[in-house]
């Protein structure tokens, strides 16, 4: 775990490496099953919905909606002042495969449940966190 930017970085293993990875490419690595197409997050060894361990990273489009928010008052690290927006996003994919996240250039006053959003990524140390930012910011 690293802290250099004043984030906690996660702790990249073999699944996640590509999830934690793929914004050095631009890409957001989903794994999705190849025996039944379905998409999930976190990535795992199988599916949940088939138990086929035949399973992977594809790149995502990186379009999702909102699908519930928070929005953080309290100044918790001096990195971050408040206020900011904490998301779930539903991927464009699968509906039913949602990320946790920040949204950024975005007016905290103006998110909705519903609205469209895209990734972006904050490139730190080993890993590129995804963020999202309304469509057209």
């Amino acid at each position: 775990m690293s802290t250099s930017t004043g984030r906690i970085l996660p702790e990249v293993t073999a699944e996640s490496r590509d999830f934690w990875t793929g914004g050095f490419d631009d890409e957001l690595r989903i794994y999705r099953c190849r025996s039944c197409s379905g998409w999930f997050h976190p990535p795992v060894g199988a599916c949940w919905r088939c138990r086929s361990r035949d399973v992977g990273p594809e790149v995502a489009s990186g379009r999702a909606t909102v699908a519930a928010f928070s929005i953080n008052h309290h100044p918790w690290f001096p990195a971050f002042p408040p206020p900011y927006v904490i998301a779930a996003v539903e991927l464009e994919e699968q509906p039913d495969v949602r990320l946790t996240t920040c949204l950024i250039d975005v007016d905290v006053d103006t998110v909705e449940v519903g609205m469209q959003v895209e990734v972006v990524f904050d490139k730190q140390d080993d890993v590129a966190l995804p963020f999202f930012r309304p469509v057209n910011a």
